[in-house]
């Protein structure tokens, strides 16, 4: 399977698995001490690092450092709006459409050379 792919499919279930991490106990949790939700909250983030670290092993074979960090922004935005729609039960604001489009700025600026190549 192609490393790009690869690396784009372990992210985002690497962002799954940190999304509820950092903000599921606001739900689900929000009536425990905090450090219940921390421990919670670490135990859930164990599986996200477990899918990130060789997602970022394997995408460092074929993207730089910075095309990686804006893919894993990218990634995260798309993970996150709809878990606070649809699970969190937020409203939609045009905010989430306008950090969307400085996200794709940002991944032409650092893809530019590949995509104009």
């Amino acid at each position: 399977m192609n490393r790009y792919l690869i690396t784009i499919l372990l992210l985002c279930c690497s962002n799954v698995f940190m999304t509820f991490a950092w903000y599921g106990h606001l739900k689900n949790l929000s009536h425990r001490p905090w450090f219940i939700a921390a421990l919670v909250s670490w135990g859930i983030a164990l599986f996200e690092y477990l899918l990130q670290v060789p997602a970022n092993r394997i995408g460092h074979q074929v993207m730089n450092i910075g095309q990686l960090k804006i893919l894993q922004e990218v990634i995260t935005l798309s993970v996150f709006v709809p878990f606070s729609l649809l699970y969190m039960k937020e409203k939609l604001t045009w905010d989430y459409f306008y950090a969307g489009l400085c996200l794709l700025g940002a991944v032409f600026f650092l893809l530019r050379a590949k995509l104009l190549a």
